[in-house]
Protein backbone atom coordinates (compact mmCIF):
# COMPACT_ATOMS: atom_id res chain seq x y z
CA UNK A 1 0.00 0.00 0.00
CA UNK A 2 1.12 3.54 -0.67
CA UNK A 3 -0.20 7.04 -0.13
CA UNK A 4 -0.63 7.89 -3.83
CA UNK A 5 -3.97 9.61 -4.23
CA UNK A 6 -4.41 10.21 -0.51
CA UNK A 7 -6.35 13.46 -0.06
CA UNK A 8 -6.18 15.78 2.91
CA UNK A 9 -9.33 17.59 1.66
CA UNK A 10 -8.08 20.90 3.11
CA UNK A 11 -8.11 19.55 6.68
CA UNK A 12 -5.00 19.64 8.85
CA UNK A 13 -3.53 16.16 8.47
CA UNK A 14 -1.31 14.71 11.19
CA UNK A 15 0.96 12.84 8.73
CA UNK A 16 0.73 14.73 5.44
CA UNK A 17 1.08 18.41 4.58
CA UNK A 18 -1.30 20.27 2.27
CA UNK A 19 0.85 19.28 -0.72
CA UNK A 20 0.29 15.61 0.01
CA UNK A 21 3.88 15.09 1.19
CA UNK A 22 4.85 13.43 4.48
CA UNK A 23 5.59 15.81 7.32
CA UNK A 24 9.28 15.58 8.35
CA UNK A 25 8.40 13.70 11.54
CA UNK A 26 6.41 11.12 9.53
CA UNK A 27 8.84 10.56 6.65
CA UNK A 28 10.46 7.43 8.14
CA UNK A 29 7.09 5.82 8.81
CA UNK A 30 5.64 6.63 5.40
CA UNK A 31 8.76 5.29 3.64
CA UNK A 32 8.59 2.07 5.70
CA UNK A 33 4.90 1.52 4.92
CA UNK A 34 5.34 2.14 1.20
CA UNK A 35 8.29 -0.28 1.04
CA UNK A 36 6.37 -3.17 2.58
CA UNK A 37 5.52 -6.11 0.30
CA UNK A 38 2.05 -6.10 -1.25
CA UNK A 39 -0.56 -7.02 1.35
CA UNK A 40 1.89 -6.92 4.26
CA UNK A 41 0.37 -3.91 6.00
CA UNK A 42 -3.09 -5.47 5.86
CA UNK A 43 -1.66 -8.65 7.38
CA UNK A 44 -0.12 -6.64 10.19
CA UNK A 45 -3.41 -4.80 10.76
CA UNK A 46 -5.26 -8.11 10.93
CA UNK A 47 -2.68 -9.63 13.27
CA UNK A 48 -2.89 -6.60 15.57
CA UNK A 49 -6.67 -6.87 15.73
CA UNK A 50 -6.36 -10.58 16.56
CA UNK A 51 -3.82 -9.76 19.29
CA UNK A 52 -6.35 -7.36 20.81
CA UNK A 53 -8.97 -10.11 20.86
CA UNK A 54 -6.53 -12.65 22.29
CA UNK A 55 -5.63 -10.25 25.12
CA UNK A 56 -9.31 -9.69 25.87
CA UNK A 57 -9.11 -5.97 25.13
CA UNK A 58 -12.83 -5.20 25.17
CA UNK A 59 -15.28 -2.57 26.31
CA UNK A 60 -18.98 -2.80 27.02
CA UNK A 61 -21.60 -0.72 25.24
CA UNK A 62 -24.77 -0.26 27.25
CA UNK A 63 -28.04 -0.44 25.38
CA UNK A 64 -26.47 -1.77 22.17
CA UNK A 65 -28.53 -4.11 20.06
CA UNK A 66 -25.34 -5.72 18.72
CA UNK A 67 -24.30 -7.25 22.04
CA UNK A 68 -22.69 -5.46 24.93
CA UNK A 69 -19.05 -6.52 24.61
CA UNK A 70 -16.85 -5.40 21.72
CA UNK A 71 -13.20 -5.29 20.80
CA UNK A 72 -12.09 -1.69 20.48
CA UNK A 73 -11.01 -0.98 16.88
CA UNK A 74 -7.30 -0.32 16.38
CA UNK A 75 -5.69 1.36 13.37
CA UNK A 76 -2.09 0.50 12.60
CA UNK A 77 -1.02 3.91 11.23
CA UNK A 78 0.10 5.99 14.25
CA UNK A 79 -0.51 9.65 14.84
CA UNK A 80 2.76 11.61 15.00
CA UNK A 81 3.38 14.86 16.93
CA UNK A 82 6.63 16.82 16.91
CA UNK A 83 8.34 16.97 20.30
CA UNK A 84 8.64 20.76 20.08
CA UNK A 85 4.86 21.03 19.61
CA UNK A 86 4.23 18.62 22.45
CA UNK A 87 6.38 20.59 24.90
CA UNK A 88 3.97 23.52 24.57
CA UNK A 89 0.95 21.25 25.04
CA UNK A 90 2.52 19.64 28.10
CA UNK A 91 3.21 23.02 29.71
CA UNK A 92 -0.39 24.07 29.05
CA UNK A 93 -1.79 20.89 30.60
CA UNK A 94 0.33 21.30 33.73
CA UNK A 95 -0.85 24.88 34.05
CA UNK A 96 -4.46 23.85 33.58
CA UNK A 97 -4.55 21.05 36.15
CA UNK A 98 -2.82 23.21 38.73
CA UNK A 99 -5.47 25.93 38.36
CA UNK A 100 -8.38 23.48 38.29
CA UNK A 101 -7.20 21.84 41.52
CA UNK A 102 -6.96 25.25 43.16
CA UNK A 103 -10.52 25.96 41.99
CA UNK A 104 -11.97 22.71 43.38
CA UNK A 105 -10.28 23.24 46.75
CA UNK A 106 -11.49 26.83 46.84
CA UNK A 107 -15.09 25.85 45.99
CA UNK A 108 -15.21 23.40 48.90
CA UNK A 109 -13.59 25.88 51.31
CA UNK A 110 -13.29 29.68 51.17
CA UNK A 111 -14.88 30.33 47.76
CA UNK A 112 -12.69 33.33 47.15
CA UNK A 113 -13.23 33.06 43.39
CA UNK A 114 -16.94 33.60 44.08
CA UNK A 115 -16.37 36.49 46.46
CA UNK A 116 -14.17 38.21 43.88
CA UNK A 117 -16.82 37.90 41.19
CA UNK A 118 -14.93 35.66 38.77
CA UNK A 119 -17.40 32.74 38.75
CA UNK A 120 -21.10 33.06 39.72
CA UNK A 121 -21.91 30.90 42.75
CA UNK A 122 -25.02 29.36 41.19
CA UNK A 123 -22.92 27.98 38.33
CA UNK A 124 -21.21 25.42 40.54
CA UNK A 125 -23.98 24.86 43.09
CA UNK A 126 -26.31 23.92 40.22
CA UNK A 127 -23.74 21.51 38.75
CA UNK A 128 -24.55 17.80 38.97
CA UNK A 129 -20.91 17.26 39.90
CA UNK A 130 -21.02 19.52 42.96
CA UNK A 131 -21.39 17.50 46.18
CA UNK A 132 -22.37 19.41 49.33
CA UNK A 133 -21.24 16.34 51.33
CA UNK A 134 -17.65 17.18 50.33
CA UNK A 135 -17.70 20.68 51.77
CA UNK A 136 -14.68 21.14 54.03
CA UNK A 137 -12.88 18.00 52.87
CA UNK A 138 -9.10 18.20 53.01
CA UNK A 139 -7.48 15.72 50.59
CA UNK A 140 -3.72 15.18 51.07
CA UNK A 141 -1.74 18.24 49.93
CA UNK A 142 -4.98 19.91 48.83
CA UNK A 143 -5.07 17.83 45.63
CA UNK A 144 -8.49 16.70 44.41
CA UNK A 145 -7.85 15.63 40.82
CA UNK A 146 -4.87 13.28 40.79
CA UNK A 147 -5.60 11.70 37.40
CA UNK A 148 -7.01 13.79 34.57
CA UNK A 149 -7.80 13.02 30.95
CA UNK A 150 -8.04 16.30 29.06
CA UNK A 151 -9.47 16.03 25.54
CA UNK A 152 -7.70 18.07 22.88
CA UNK A 153 -8.46 18.77 19.23
CA UNK A 154 -6.60 20.53 16.42
CA UNK A 155 -8.29 22.87 13.98
CA UNK A 156 -7.62 23.53 10.30
CA UNK A 157 -4.48 25.50 11.20
CA UNK A 158 -3.08 22.75 13.44
CA UNK A 159 -3.72 24.74 16.63
CA UNK A 160 -4.47 22.67 19.74
CA UNK A 161 -7.65 23.50 21.70
CA UNK A 162 -8.99 22.01 24.92
CA UNK A 163 -12.34 20.38 24.20
CA UNK A 164 -13.17 19.22 27.74
CA UNK A 165 -11.69 18.02 31.02
CA UNK A 166 -12.34 14.56 32.49
CA UNK A 167 -11.56 14.51 36.21
CA UNK A 168 -13.80 11.96 37.91
CA UNK A 169 -12.82 8.59 36.47
CA UNK A 170 -11.08 9.24 33.13
CA UNK A 171 -10.69 6.06 31.10
CA UNK A 172 -8.61 4.83 28.18
CA UNK A 173 -4.98 4.85 29.33
CA UNK A 174 -4.68 1.06 29.06
CA UNK A 175 -5.26 1.38 25.33
CA UNK A 176 -2.30 3.77 25.12
CA UNK A 177 -0.02 1.13 26.63
CA UNK A 178 -1.41 -1.71 24.54
CA UNK A 179 -1.35 0.29 21.29
CA UNK A 180 2.30 1.06 21.94
CA UNK A 181 3.09 -2.63 22.44
CA UNK A 182 1.46 -3.47 19.11
CA UNK A 183 3.25 -0.70 17.23
CA UNK A 184 6.66 -1.68 18.58
CA UNK A 185 6.04 -5.20 17.30
CA UNK A 186 5.00 -3.98 13.86
CA UNK A 187 7.59 -1.26 13.22
CA UNK A 188 10.48 -1.74 15.69
CA UNK A 189 13.18 -0.15 13.53
CA UNK A 190 11.07 2.83 12.47
CA UNK A 191 9.98 3.26 16.05
CA UNK A 192 13.56 3.39 17.32
CA UNK A 193 14.84 5.66 14.56
CA UNK A 194 11.90 8.05 15.04
CA UNK A 195 12.96 8.64 18.66
CA UNK A 196 9.51 8.23 20.13
CA UNK A 197 9.03 9.38 23.71
CA UNK A 198 8.33 6.54 26.10
CA UNK A 199 5.00 5.70 27.72
CA UNK A 200 5.90 2.33 29.24
CA UNK A 201 6.60 3.79 32.67
CA UNK A 202 3.08 5.24 33.16
CA UNK A 203 2.03 2.56 35.72
CA UNK A 204 5.21 3.20 37.68
CA UNK A 205 4.69 6.97 37.55
CA UNK A 206 1.11 6.43 38.66
CA UNK A 207 2.11 4.31 41.65
CA UNK A 208 4.81 6.80 42.69
CA UNK A 209 2.25 9.60 42.55
CA UNK A 210 -0.19 7.67 44.72
CA UNK A 211 2.52 6.83 47.26
CA UNK A 212 3.20 10.57 47.69
CA UNK A 213 -0.41 10.92 48.82
CA UNK A 214 -0.36 8.15 51.43
CA UNK A 215 -1.98 8.81 54.83
CA UNK A 216 0.34 10.37 57.36
CA UNK A 217 2.81 7.94 58.90
CA UNK A 218 2.31 5.22 56.25
CA UNK A 219 5.65 4.46 54.56
CA UNK A 220 4.62 1.43 52.49
CA UNK A 221 0.98 1.99 51.59
CA UNK A 222 -1.32 -0.72 50.29
CA UNK A 223 -2.94 0.44 47.06
CA UNK A 224 -6.15 -0.90 45.54
CA UNK A 225 -8.07 -0.22 42.33
CA UNK A 226 -11.81 -0.10 43.07
CA UNK A 227 -13.90 -1.37 40.15
CA UNK A 228 -17.70 -1.63 39.81
CA UNK A 229 -17.13 -5.16 38.50
CA UNK A 230 -16.92 -7.22 35.34
CA UNK A 231 -20.00 -5.67 33.72
CA UNK A 232 -18.55 -2.15 33.73
CA UNK A 233 -17.60 -0.81 30.30
CA UNK A 234 -13.97 -0.27 31.34
CA UNK A 235 -13.44 -3.40 33.45
CA UNK A 236 -10.61 -4.61 31.25
CA UNK A 237 -8.75 -1.40 31.97
CA UNK A 238 -9.33 -1.66 35.72
CA UNK A 239 -7.86 -5.16 35.80
CA UNK A 240 -5.02 -4.26 33.45
CA UNK A 241 -3.95 -1.19 35.45
CA UNK A 242 -4.10 -3.04 38.76
CA UNK A 243 -1.87 -5.76 37.34
CA UNK A 244 0.58 -3.28 35.78
CA UNK A 245 0.77 -1.17 38.95
CA UNK A 246 1.08 -4.09 41.32
CA UNK A 247 -2.11 -3.02 43.11
CA UNK A 248 -5.04 -5.03 44.45
CA UNK A 249 -8.20 -5.14 42.33
CA UNK A 250 -11.26 -4.92 44.55
CA UNK A 251 -15.00 -4.48 44.33
CA UNK A 252 -17.17 -2.85 46.97
CA UNK A 253 -18.21 -6.23 48.35
CA UNK A 254 -14.53 -6.97 49.08
CA UNK A 255 -14.21 -4.00 51.43
CA UNK A 256 -15.21 -3.38 55.03
CA UNK A 257 -14.79 -0.47 57.45
CA UNK A 258 -13.46 -1.66 60.81
CA UNK A 259 -14.19 1.60 62.65
CA UNK A 260 -10.94 3.28 61.63
CA UNK A 261 -9.60 1.77 58.43
CA UNK A 262 -10.96 0.49 55.15
CA UNK A 263 -9.87 -3.14 54.83
CA UNK A 264 -10.02 -5.76 52.10
CA UNK A 265 -11.23 -9.25 52.83
CA UNK A 266 -8.48 -11.68 51.85
CA UNK A 267 -7.81 -15.37 52.41
CA UNK A 268 -5.36 -14.30 55.12
CA UNK A 269 -7.92 -12.10 56.87
CA UNK A 270 -8.56 -8.37 56.73
CA UNK A 271 -5.85 -6.26 55.08
CA UNK A 272 -5.76 -2.50 55.56
CA UNK A 273 -6.06 -0.40 52.38
CA UNK A 274 -4.33 2.98 52.51
CA UNK A 275 -4.99 4.33 49.01
CA UNK A 276 -7.87 3.59 46.64
CA UNK A 277 -7.75 4.55 42.98
CA UNK A 278 -11.45 4.49 42.44
CA UNK A 279 -13.14 3.78 39.13
CA UNK A 280 -16.56 4.13 40.73
CA UNK A 281 -18.56 7.34 40.39
CA UNK A 282 -18.88 9.57 43.46
CA UNK A 283 -22.53 8.81 44.20
CA UNK A 284 -21.83 5.07 44.60
CA UNK A 285 -18.79 5.28 46.90
CA UNK A 286 -20.46 5.25 50.31
CA UNK A 287 -24.14 4.44 50.93
CA UNK A 288 -23.99 6.25 54.29
CA UNK A 289 -23.14 9.54 52.55
CA UNK A 290 -24.36 9.34 48.95
CA UNK A 291 -26.78 6.84 47.38
CA UNK A 292 -28.18 4.59 50.09
CA UNK A 293 -28.91 1.82 47.59
CA UNK A 294 -25.35 1.54 46.28
CA UNK A 295 -23.56 -1.79 46.54
CA UNK A 296 -20.51 -0.62 44.56
CA UNK A 297 -18.73 1.15 47.41
CA UNK A 298 -18.29 0.62 51.13
CA UNK A 299 -19.95 2.06 54.23
CA UNK A 300 -17.48 4.15 56.19
CA UNK A 301 -15.30 5.01 53.19
CA UNK A 302 -15.99 8.75 53.42
CA UNK A 303 -15.48 8.71 57.20
CA UNK A 304 -12.04 7.11 56.73
CA UNK A 305 -11.26 9.65 54.03
CA UNK A 306 -12.28 12.61 56.20
CA UNK A 307 -10.28 11.30 59.15
CA UNK A 308 -7.16 10.82 57.01
CA UNK A 309 -6.76 7.04 57.27
CA UNK A 310 -7.61 6.59 53.58
CA UNK A 311 -6.68 8.46 50.41
CA UNK A 312 -9.13 8.44 47.50
CA UNK A 313 -7.95 9.25 43.99
CA UNK A 314 -9.62 11.12 42.52
CA UNK A 315 -11.18 12.77 45.54
CA UNK A 316 -15.01 12.80 45.64
CA UNK A 317 -16.32 16.16 44.47
CA UNK A 318 -13.95 16.63 41.54
CA UNK A 319 -16.90 16.26 39.18
CA UNK A 320 -17.77 19.92 39.69
CA UNK A 321 -14.90 20.71 37.30
CA UNK A 322 -16.10 18.05 34.82
CA UNK A 323 -19.13 20.20 34.15
CA UNK A 324 -18.88 21.66 30.64
CA UNK A 325 -20.31 24.98 31.82
CA UNK A 326 -17.63 25.23 34.51
CA UNK A 327 -15.08 24.26 31.80
CA UNK A 328 -15.78 27.56 30.07
CA UNK A 329 -14.37 29.41 33.11
CA UNK A 330 -11.03 27.54 33.26
CA UNK A 331 -9.13 30.33 31.42
CA UNK A 332 -10.42 32.72 34.10
CA UNK A 333 -9.29 30.29 36.81
CA UNK A 334 -5.77 30.23 35.36
CA UNK A 335 -5.60 34.02 35.40
CA UNK A 336 -7.14 34.24 38.89
CA UNK A 337 -5.17 31.56 40.74
CA UNK A 338 -1.89 31.60 38.83
CA UNK A 339 -1.74 35.13 37.45
CA UNK A 340 -0.88 33.69 34.02
CA UNK A 341 -2.35 33.68 30.54
CA UNK A 342 -3.64 30.26 29.42
CA UNK A 343 -1.16 28.38 27.26
CA UNK A 344 -3.90 26.17 25.77
CA UNK A 345 -7.12 27.88 24.58
CA UNK A 346 -10.59 26.50 25.11
CA UNK A 347 -12.83 25.91 22.13
CA UNK A 348 -15.01 29.06 21.84
CA UNK A 349 -18.08 28.26 23.94
CA UNK A 350 -21.60 29.68 24.26
CA UNK A 351 -23.25 29.17 27.65
CA UNK A 352 -26.89 28.53 26.91
CA UNK A 353 -28.12 29.77 30.30
CA UNK A 354 -27.40 33.24 28.93
CA UNK A 355 -30.49 34.39 26.99
CA UNK A 356 -28.46 35.83 24.10
CA UNK A 357 -26.33 32.67 23.84
CA UNK A 358 -29.47 30.52 23.93
CA UNK A 359 -31.10 32.53 21.16
CA UNK A 360 -27.93 32.35 19.06
CA UNK A 361 -27.68 28.60 19.59
CA UNK A 362 -31.32 27.97 18.68
CA UNK A 363 -30.96 30.11 15.55
CA UNK A 364 -27.83 28.27 14.44
CA UNK A 365 -28.39 24.66 15.48
CA UNK A 366 -27.53 23.43 12.00
CA UNK A 367 -24.01 24.90 12.34
CA UNK A 368 -23.11 24.16 15.97
CA UNK A 369 -22.16 21.28 18.24
CA UNK A 370 -24.37 21.35 21.34
CA UNK A 371 -23.51 19.26 24.41
CA UNK A 372 -25.10 18.58 27.78
CA UNK A 373 -23.03 19.82 30.70
CA UNK A 374 -22.67 16.56 32.60
CA UNK A 375 -22.82 13.74 30.04
CA UNK A 376 -19.86 11.85 28.58
CA UNK A 377 -19.18 9.26 25.91
CA UNK A 378 -20.75 11.34 23.15
CA UNK A 379 -24.25 10.85 24.55
CA UNK A 380 -26.93 13.54 24.56
CA UNK A 381 -25.19 15.84 22.08
CA UNK A 382 -26.03 17.02 18.59
CA UNK A 383 -23.62 17.78 15.74
CA UNK A 384 -25.59 20.34 13.77
CA UNK A 385 -24.16 19.82 10.26
CA UNK A 386 -24.73 16.06 10.55
CA UNK A 387 -28.26 16.27 12.01
CA UNK A 388 -31.71 16.26 10.43
CA UNK A 389 -34.31 19.00 10.79
CA UNK A 390 -36.41 16.65 12.91
CA UNK A 391 -33.49 15.92 15.25
CA UNK A 392 -32.80 19.63 15.64
CA UNK A 393 -36.43 20.39 16.43
CA UNK A 394 -36.51 17.72 19.15
CA UNK A 395 -33.18 18.92 20.54
CA UNK A 396 -34.40 22.52 20.65
CA UNK A 397 -37.19 21.44 23.03
CA UNK A 398 -34.68 19.96 25.49
CA UNK A 399 -32.50 23.04 25.14
CA UNK A 400 -35.33 25.43 25.96
CA UNK A 401 -36.46 23.27 28.88
CA UNK A 402 -33.05 23.27 30.61
CA UNK A 403 -30.64 25.82 29.10
CA UNK A 404 -28.26 25.61 32.11
CA UNK A 405 -27.47 22.05 31.08
CA UNK A 406 -26.11 22.94 27.63
CA UNK A 407 -23.21 24.62 25.92
CA UNK A 408 -22.72 25.17 22.21
CA UNK A 409 -19.53 25.38 20.20
CA UNK A 410 -18.63 25.95 16.55
CA UNK A 411 -18.19 22.85 14.42
CA UNK A 412 -14.44 22.98 14.03
CA UNK A 413 -12.57 21.39 11.14
CA UNK A 414 -11.03 18.66 13.28
CA UNK A 415 -7.63 17.40 12.16
CA UNK A 416 -7.43 14.07 10.40
CA UNK A 417 -5.00 11.22 9.89
CA UNK A 418 -4.83 8.28 7.49
CA UNK A 419 -6.55 5.03 8.43
CA UNK A 420 -6.57 1.70 6.63
CA UNK A 421 -9.82 1.24 4.69
CA UNK A 422 -9.95 -2.00 2.70
CA UNK A 423 -6.80 -1.78 0.50
CA UNK A 424 -6.10 1.96 0.70
CA UNK A 425 -5.83 4.94 3.06
CA UNK A 426 -8.55 7.46 3.86
CA UNK A 427 -8.54 10.43 6.22
CA UNK A 428 -10.56 10.27 9.42
CA UNK A 429 -11.14 12.89 12.13
CA UNK A 430 -9.55 12.42 15.54
CA UNK A 431 -8.93 13.91 18.94
CA UNK A 432 -6.36 13.35 21.67
CA UNK A 433 -6.66 12.50 25.36
CA UNK A 434 -3.41 13.04 27.29
CA UNK A 435 -3.29 11.81 30.89
CA UNK A 436 -1.97 14.03 33.67
CA UNK A 437 -0.84 12.77 37.08
CA UNK A 438 -0.73 15.45 39.78
CA UNK A 439 0.39 15.03 43.39
CA UNK A 440 0.81 18.68 44.35
CA UNK A 441 4.57 18.22 44.52
CA UNK A 442 4.98 17.24 40.88
CA UNK A 443 3.02 16.78 37.66
CA UNK A 444 3.60 14.12 35.03
CA UNK A 445 2.04 14.24 31.56
CA UNK A 446 1.99 11.03 29.53
CA UNK A 447 3.64 11.87 26.17
CA UNK A 448 0.95 11.85 23.53
CA UNK A 449 -1.87 9.97 25.18
CA UNK A 450 -4.85 8.28 23.54
CA UNK A 451 -5.72 9.19 19.97
CA UNK A 452 -9.36 8.39 19.29
CA UNK A 453 -10.54 8.14 15.68
CA UNK A 454 -13.99 8.61 14.18
CA UNK A 455 -13.82 5.58 11.89
CA UNK A 456 -17.12 6.40 10.18
CA UNK A 457 -16.37 8.55 7.14
CA UNK A 458 -17.10 12.22 7.79
CA UNK A 459 -18.05 11.66 11.43
CA UNK A 460 -16.78 13.99 14.16
CA UNK A 461 -17.70 11.67 17.06
CA UNK A 462 -14.63 9.72 18.19
CA UNK A 463 -15.98 7.94 21.28
CA UNK A 464 -15.61 4.16 21.33
CA UNK A 465 -19.23 3.92 22.49
CA UNK A 466 -20.19 5.65 19.23
CA UNK A 467 -18.09 3.47 16.91
CA UNK A 468 -14.72 5.17 17.24
CA UNK A 469 -11.33 3.48 17.32
CA UNK A 470 -7.82 4.21 18.55
CA UNK A 471 -4.30 4.82 17.26
CA UNK A 472 -0.89 4.86 18.88
CA UNK A 473 0.40 8.41 19.41
CA UNK A 474 4.08 9.09 18.72
CA UNK A 475 5.73 12.17 20.18
CA UNK A 476 9.00 12.27 18.26
CA UNK A 477 12.25 14.13 18.88
CA UNK A 478 13.97 14.27 15.51
CA UNK A 479 17.03 16.12 16.84
CA UNK A 480 17.58 13.88 19.89
CA UNK A 481 19.67 10.74 20.14
CA UNK A 482 17.72 7.47 19.81
CA UNK A 483 16.68 5.99 23.14
CA UNK A 484 17.99 2.59 24.12
CA UNK A 485 15.29 2.01 26.75
CA UNK A 486 11.77 0.67 26.23
CA UNK A 487 9.17 3.12 24.97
Amino acid sequence: MNFDGYETDAFFDELMDNQGLPRPSAQLLVDAIENLPEGDLLSRQSASEQAMRDMGVTFNVYGSGEGTERTIPFDIVPRIIEGSEWDIVEAGLKQRIKAVNRFIDDIYHDRSIIADGVVPEWIFTSSKGYLPQCQGLNPPKGVWAHVTGTDLIRDADGTFFVLEDNLRVPSGVSYVLLNRTLMKRNFPQVFHRSRVRRVVDYPDQFMKMLHRLAPEGVEKPNVAVLTPGVYNSAYFEHAFLAQQMGAMLVEGRDLVYDGKYICARTTAGLQRIDIIYRRVDDEFLDPDVFRADSTLGCRGMMKAFREGTLTLANAPGTGVADDKVVYAFVPDMIKYYLGEEPLLPNVPTHLCYDPEALEYTLDNLEKLVVKPASESGGYGMIVGPQSTAEERNEFAKALRADPRNYISQPTLSLSRAPVVVDDHFEGRHLDLRPYILHSGESTYVLPGGLTRVALKKGSLVVNSSQGGGTKDTWVVDRTAKPETVPC
